[in-house]
Formats: C-alpha cells, sequence, structure tokens
C-alpha cells in the first residue's frame, strides 16, 4: 500500500471517529427492511458441516474451474487471439506458457464481433487446436424454428443445457463480457446483478468463464484492474483479472505483456512475454497466433507501465539514487538490487531508470553475475575483465500447446527462427564473418507435435521483456 492510499484510509478512519454511524433500532429497521417474498426463508450453513475444498486449476493460479474472469486491454493487443490460444491448449490438453499440463476438454465460444468461420476457427487451428472440441455459440433458435441472435443477458438457461449436452466443457469464452449486463454498464449494482448468472453458469458447469473487455481511455500509470472499462463490478465480481498491454522493453523496443491485475483466489503477480505472429493454418487461410515469451515479475502495474508514463520527481530521484551508487564504479545486479531495496526502490523502479540512463549491462565470465556501469564515466567501467555484453537473444517457441490432435493442421505456420549465440570465452561476442563462426545456433521450432513455450531461465536481473530475433 502506498503512501497517497494510507492517507485516504486515515482520513476516512479520523472522519468515522468525528462521526460515528447511527444504526435505527431493530423494531424500527424492521419496518423499512424492503419486503421477502412470502414463503421465503434465508438458508445458513455451518462451518462444522463443511468440508474445506482446494480450488481446482484449469490453468494453475491463472484460470479456475467454476470462476469467472475478465481478460482486459486495449484495442490491438490481441486480447482475442490471446483467449483463442488458451483455449486451443485446453483441446489438445497441451502445455500453458509455463509449462504446466493441462487436461484436455471442449471449449465454447461466444463473440459478439468475431465471425467463427473466417476468424475464430482459423485462429484454433494456428494455435494447434482439435476443431472436434471446438463449439461456437451461433444463435437461439425460438420455437417458430427461427434463429436469433444469442444474448448472453437473458439466454443462459438455454446455453447450460447445451453445455451440459456436449459434456465436458472447460472453457467457456464470453466475448465481449459487456454484452452480459442488460442495464448501465458503469453502475455497480446494476452490473453485480447482471453478472451473477454468469458466475451460477460457471460454477453450475465447472467451467472456467473467460470475459473480454478493454480498458478504458487513459489511466495509464494506474493500477491496470481499475483501467477496465465501465463498473469496477466488473473486476470486483471476477476473481482473476488478466491484463493485457503493450510497454517498451529494456531496450526501447515493443514487447506485449500478459499480467495478472488482480487474484482473490492467488497471486495477484507476474505475467508472461509474448507477441503476435501470422502464419497459414490451411492454404489460402491467414490467421493470427501468440508466441510466448519468458515468464516476468512484478506487479501488473509495474510491468505495464511505460518508463516515460512515471511521474518524472519519483523518476529522477530513483535515477538519482542509481547513477549514485554506480559513481565510483560497476555493480553487480544483485548488490544494486539490494541497496534499492533498502532505499524503499522496487525492482522495477531500478530498470527503469537504468533505461533512462543508459546503464550498460554486462556478464562477467561464463558463470559469473551481471555488472552494471555508467556509460558515461570510462574510469567505472575499467577492471571488469572477461565481460561480455548482455545477451538479448533467447529461442522463442511457437503458440502451439503440445499434443497430438489438431495440431497436424497448423503444420504448414511459417515460424520465425530465432538463434541463440553462445558465450564466447567471457569475452566480447566477436563482429561480422568472426561471429557467425563463433555461434551455436538453436532452431527454435519444435516438433509439430509439442510446443513448449519459450521461458528461458536467467537471473534476478531481467534483461528483457521478450526475446529479440535475430535477422
Amino acid at each position: 500500500m502506498n503512501a497517497r492510499t494510507e492517507a485516504a484510509f486515515a482520513a476516512v478512519d479520523a472522519d468515522i471517529e468525528r462521526h460515528p454511524p447511527t444504526f435505527p433500532p431493530l423494531d424500527e429497521w424492521r419496518e423499512v427492511a424492503p419486503p421477502m417474498s412470502p414463503g421465503a426463508q434465508v438458508v445458513l450453513t455451518c462451518g462444522s458441516d463443511l468440508r474445506p475444498e482446494p480450488i481446482r486449476w484449469l490453468w494453475p493460479l491463472w484460470l479456475a474451474l467454476g470462476k469467472l474472469h475478465i481478460l482486459a486491454g486495449a484495442p490491438g493487443q490481441g486480447k482475442t487471439t490471446l483467449a483463442l490460444t488458451m483455449a486451443a491448449t485446453v483441446t489438445i490438453g497441451g502445455r500453458w506458457p509455463d509449462k504446466s499440463a493441462c487436461e484436455a476438454g471442449n471449449i465454447l465460444i461466444w463473440s459478439g464481433e468475431d465471425d467463427a468461420a473466417d476468424t475464430l476457427l482459423p485462429r484454433l487451428l494456428a494455435a494447434g487446436a482439435e476443431p472436434a472440441r471446438c463449439h461456437f455459440i451461433d444463435g437461439l433458435r425460438t420455437e417458430s424454428g427461427e434463429v436469433v441472435p444469442f444474448d448472453p443477458a437473458r439466454d443462459l438457461q438455454g446455453l447450460l443445457q447445451e453445455i451440459e449436452r456436449i459434456g465436458g466443457i472447460r472453457l467457456l469464452v464470453i466475448d465481449p463480457v459487456v454484452s452480459a449486463v442488460t442495464g448501465d454498464s458503469h453502475k455497480n449494482t446494476e452490473v453485480r446483478r447482471a453478472l451473477q448468472p454468469l458466475v451460477n453458469l460457471a460454477a453450475a458447469c465447472d467451467c472456467a468463464v473467460l470475459g473480454i473487455t478493454h480498458f478504458a481511455k487513459g489511466g495509464q500509470g494506474t493500477d491496470p484492474a481499475q483501467r477496465v472499462v465501465g463498473s469496477v463490478a466488473f473486476t470486483a465480481v471476477a476473481r482473476v483479472v488478466l491484463v493485457a498491454a503493450k510497454v517498451k522493453d529494456e531496450q526501447g523496443e515493443d514487447a506485449r505483456i500478459l499480467a495478472r491485475g488482480k487474484s482473490n483466489i492467488g497471486p495477484d503477480n507476474g505475467g508472461f512475454a509474448y507477441h503476435l505472429e501470422q502464419c497459414e493454418p490451411l492454404p489460402d487461410i491467414q490467421a493470427s497466433r501468440i508466441a510466448w515469451g519468458k515468464a516476468v515479475e512484478g506487479s501488473a502495474r509495474d510491468l505495464l507501465t511505460d518508463p516515460n508514463e512515471e511521474q518524472d520527481g519519483e523518476a529522477q530521484d530513483v535515477a538519482g539514487f542509481l547513477r549514485s551508487l554506480l559513481a565510483d564504479g560497476p555493480m553487480t545486479a544483485k548488490a544494486i538490487f539490494k541497496d534499492a531495496d533498502g532505499a524503499g526502490y522496487s525492482r522495477d523502479q531500478i530498470k527503469r531508470a537504468s533505461i533512462k540512463l543508459g546503464i550498460e549491462k554486462r556478464k562477467t565470465g561464463m558463470d559469473g553475475g551481471w555488472q552494471w556501469a555508467l556509460s558515461s564515466a570510462e574510469e567505472s567501467t575499467k577492471g571488469v575483465k572477461g565481460a561480455s555484453f548482455e545477451n538479448t537473444h533467447s529461442s522463442h517457441s511457437s503458440a502451439l500447446p503440445s499434443g497430438e490432435g489438431g495440431a497436424k493442421v497448423a503444420e504448414d505456420c511459417t515460424f520465425p527462427e530465432t538463434a541463440t549465440f553462445a558465450t564466447f570465452g567471457g569475452k566480447p561476442p566477436p563482429s561480422g564473418e568472426e561471429r557467425t563462426k563463433g555461434a551455436r545456433f538453436e532452431n527454435a521450432l519444435p516438433s509439430h507435435s509439442s510446443h513448449p513455450s519459450a521461458l528461458p531461465s536467467e537471473e534476478a536481473d531481467t534483461s528483457a521483456l521478450r526475446p529479440r530475433e535475430v535477422l
């Protein structure tokens, strides 16, 4: 909790002490309380009659069975493609970006924005999905036989019947989730009331429900979960809120991040880098898919905040702190982060300050740690023997989850070829022809039946949010 939030809570507490709330006597309250339905009775359960149950996960700590989730982001960040990539993983029992296994199951998708034949199914195939496990909500058939558009705000009872008929539905995608709200999507009470049937559906069908929505305009630098368009009830009712955004990595290049913006049932930090790529899952069929990058640490606010959007005063303080640390010479990243923590600065703040200052990051020897130095101070770089420039090249993998069914249709997709340069004996990597001769290339294209996520391990100093392609 930051100082501003603490001050706000303190002000509320002080106001309550000055003006304590008053409550009417119980008899008076009964007279003004809204009446209940005739014959209705409140049902209570004693804790001793309950058996504690663990949360059951579809994707451990990210998607829970029987719960409502929200995936939010600005337009153009690939939110639908992200959801479809997750759905594809479910259909083949593949691997999630953290390499955890997924139990195979059926998926169900309703989209008020994209066509199933020319957009949704091609993207699923591009991600390696098994089409026999993919189901799309086309509409609602009336008593007269006419098919009318499906309305998630009123037709969930009929949807429940179809889910029970199909069986094995593990993931339901609603795009956009605001369509489930009949009233004003900016009013807390109306949104909560409208989302409750969706929450009940998730519990009744024992499937994860993922609703897609947008970020509201503005709000950069604030908590990403608070930027979700409409009422705060969207994020309050959902048990997990995932956020996607484009940011600048430590090299100043564009990178996309999927992060946990909020979770009531698990950790609410961490994320994965990803990027969008085009492929041809079938002849003459073009589709986008997700290529997962490495895992990244930090809160969603830190991960999705552009360094240029940080408040000037705070950014200058952090930059000044880092500059003073390195004024007498290079330091290890581990020592810098330790000193920064003692001074009250987060690791992400220090990383952003390093971008502003143009800090040089070098690796000392093959098994050594990372050294940081001021680029403008020649004296600070002396004495660092056997250092090689930080390697930001690591293998990409395709977004296709592992599995057999459905993966064959995607084997014609074009994969980017990347390479990883081995360490050159503790020396800076050579350039030109010598660099090519001394390099060890690793083909990033896996077999079509197994597509693990590219999550290279690294020291605490995360050098980039997204691997860079070697051209």
